[in-house]
């Protein structure tokens, strides 16, 4: 299937490590322009310089997305580099996992308000592309009650609504909103990697819920990204796609 994303102009943020980088990837190979943002300046330019051995254009930013002016600017910067923005991506999450205030106040910053950040940074390019979308990375922790309940799982519920919203607002405008829940995800670095190492009987523990025996790898989830926020899937919008591996248990209506 030709998803139609060569020459499109795609923005990915977090996309240097785990799910992030794997969108990226996936977006170049498929011949799109690919932008990317994370905290890490060195860790930016080192994928920048390999998303641009495969991709038309690539490029990238230093920044943190709970700095609304700066995610803008970037936002902006791209948009005239790349003489506009067909999709967008946000990958982000503080990964605030414990009850306290600073964790709520994070999770807020980053996952909720670096989200609104730069999908309001990108509406006015977006309105200007023929297959502008929308993709939230939220998480099965939005859906059920787990591990991560607090903070961290009460935010990602608060992405999927905040998706769906978009897309009945947007729709007239052409622009479509989705959001993807994977389930755990392992790769090296990753927050599974060091629990892994550092208690291994939550990680067993995390490993036996999963029918399949194993946790995702950042790809799997990147092509149900790629494949909803590509003109393949032109009349989908405002759904959540869970990519899981039957994780979850509760029926998705």
């Amino acid at each position: 299937m030709d998803l139609g994303l060569a020459g499109r102009r795609a923005l990915v943020t977090g996309g240097t490590k785990g799910i992030g980088r794997a969108i990226a990837n996936l977006f170049a190979a498929e011949g799109a322009h690919v932008a990317i943002c994370a905290r890490n300046a060195q860790e930016v330019s080192e994928t920048v310089a390999a998303l641009a051995r495969i991709a038309p254009q690539a490029t990238g930013r230093a920044l943190d997305v709970a700095d609304g002016a700066a995610l803008r600017a970037w936002v902006d910067d791209t948009a005239a580099e790349f003489g506009g923005i067909d999709m967008i991506v946000s990958n982000v999450s503080a990964l605030a996992v414990s009850r306290d205030a600073a964790a709520w106040k994070a999770g807020f910053d980053i996952d909720i308000m670096g989200s609104v950040g730069l999908v309001e940074a990108a509406l006015p390019h977006l309105e200007k592309s023929v297959c502008a979308s929308i993709t939230i990375i939220s998480s099965v922790s939005g859906r059920e009650i787990d591990f991560a309940a607090g903070p961290y799982g009460a935010f990602k519920a608060a992405l999927i609504h905040y998706a769906q919203g978009l897309a009945y607002q947007l729709a007239p405008r052409q622009i479509r909103a989705n959001s993807v829940s994977p389930g755990n995800t392992y790769f090296p670095g990753g927050v599974w990697a060091r629990i892994e190492q550092e208690n291994p009987d939550l990680f067993a523990s995390a490993l036996a819920l999963n029918p399949t025996g194993r946790m995702a790898a950042p790809e799997e989830v990147a092509r149900a990204v790629l494949f909803l926020a590509s003109p393949a899937a032109s009349f989908i919008t405002g759904t959540n796609l869970v990519v899981d591996g039957a994780l979850t248990r509760g029926v998705q209506y």
